[in-house]
């Protein structure tokens, strides 16, 4: 009898025991809560030559972003090769192969392929969504969930998965009120989808209701602030961007060294949000005294040049921040020497150099400076990395540059760019009214 996983896709190499290993395992990831690796260890101890097994870790792991990982990742790769594989576990491996060699965008539209010949793979669609993620690019977010939607319905398992996929594609690609229905529904039928829960917190973000966000985040705590959850630093992220957003400073500041720091997490997705928050602070105006220390010396382990350009921009702020100008000299010169032999390269050279060298510039005071780098690099930046969210901390530190420059008219055009599109956030208001106070002395004058 042929062993399928609960889609209905068939598992080469599994048994009846290490199946359920591996359907608790993808339950795991596609909440992001518990140990789906641990699992798949077990799977794979009970049938070693259970291929969907080794390739699920291979992707859990080249999807880290993470040196050490990406290494094992590629070490999982060749065991697979050696084993009975179907046509679409093979699939999958020529997908994690470019994967593993930074070749983002040709794995993601891999997977576009491979889906619509196996519309319910969940594997293939939940590491797709991340891998578009990675490379930030919205329309794939929503329409990869979109041209699948259509073949699976409400009863089958992980349907409310694909809801809270969807739910953050159209977030980013501005679809707010249906991204917002959709969100809620994906929970609806499954409370503890920390990706649907965040997909809405992006909306009320995007929107600027940072009150509403709050609530939100509150009232749903116990569902996504779990110790076994993954996403549960990001989550309490996206909670401090909306008292950042009201001018809660200590708010912010309790929030960093409790849940967000506390545990010194090495995860890189952690030390990501924890760099742009304290860099947030520090554009705020508020000093974080010693907390880049700490901070810098996590990024050590992460921060070579060349896994992942999005991450060595997070580790040059905390780099800046610890006064190690030495790393980021590594960075900048690593970045620059190095041939743009794969997408992840190029990304190196072409948007973070620009990103990394326009925030050293705000950094050392050089407004100027800084605000000719940022100007261009914020729409470059739109391919790698993560979310608008995230993204807005290129714009931010443009804003602040053009007001501490003392840029006028720059300064005010870009602090009316942000308020059209969020007209009550205080931040946003604060760049117009001290860029028009710089401007008055001149105007008086004239």
């Amino acid at each position: 009898m042929m062993i399928t996983d609960q889609q209905g896709n068939v598992l080469s190499g599994a048994t009846a025991e290490a199946s359920g290993l591996f359907d608790q395992a993808l339950a795991a990831f596609n909440i992001y809560r518990g140990d789906p690796v641990g699992l798949l260890d077990r799977a794979i101890e009970a049938a070693p030559c259970f291929a969907m097994a080794h390739i699920l870790k291979a992707h859990l792991l080249g999807l880290a972003t993470e040196p050490e990982a990406t290494k094992e990742a590629q070490a999982i790769i060749g065991t697979v090769k050696s084993l009975h594989l179907s046509e679409r576990e093979a699939s999958h491996v020529a997908t994690l192969d470019l994967l593993v060699e930074g070749e983002w965008t040709a794995a993601a539209t891999a997977l576009d392929r491979h889906n619509a010949d196996h519309p319910h793979d969940i594997v293939a669609l939940q590491s797709g969504h991340l891998m578009d993620f990675y490379r930030a690019n919205a329309r794939s977010l929503r329409d990869r969930i979109a041209r699948v939607l259509p073949k699976w319905s409400a009863d089958m398992p992980g349907y409310s998965i694909l809801l809270g996929m969807h739910a953050f594609g159209l977030e980013e690609t501005g679809d707010y009120g249906r991204a917002e229905d959709a969100g809620r529904r994906a929970l609806d039928l499954q409370p503890l989808d920390c990706w649907a829960h965040h997909a809405v917190a992006h909306v009320m973000e995007m929107q600027g209701r940072a009150e509403d966000g709050i609530d939100w985040m509150i009232a749903r705590e116990p569902h996504w602030s779990g110790d076994d959850n993954f996403f549960k630093v990001h989550n309490w992220w996206h909670r401090s961007l909306c008292h950042l957003d009201l001018g809660q400073a200590d708010e912010v500041l309790a929030l960093y060294d409790g849940p967000i720091r506390q545990d010194r997490s090495l995860v890189a997705l952690d030390m990501v949000d924890a760099s742009a928050l304290l860099w947030r602070l520090h554009l705020s105006g508020h000093d974080v005294g010693d907390r880049w220390q700490e901070l810098a010396t996590a990024w050590d382990s992460h921060a070579d040049g060349r896994t992942y350009p999005f991450n060595d921009w997070h580790a040059v702020m905390a780099y800046l921040g610890a006064g190690r100008s030495g790393e980021v000299d590594r960075i900048v010169s690593a970045h620059r020497k190095r041939a743009a032999t794969s997408e992840a390269a190029g990304w190196g050279s072409r948007t973070a150099l620009p990103l990394v060298e326009g925030f050293t510039a705000f950094w050392r005071g050089d407004y100027e400076t800084a605000a000719g780098l940022l100007h261009g690099a914020r729409f470059i930046a739109n391919s790698f990395g993560g979310s608008h969210a995230q993204r807005d901390i290129i714009d931010w530190t443009l804003a602040e540059a053009t007001v501490r420059g003392g840029l006028t008219a720059m300064a005010e055009a870009i602090a009316n760019e942000r308020l059209a599109l969020k007209p009550h956030s205080p931040v946003n208001r604060s760049f117009l009214s001290r860029a028009a106070a710089n401007a008055s002395p001149d105007r008086e004058a004239a």
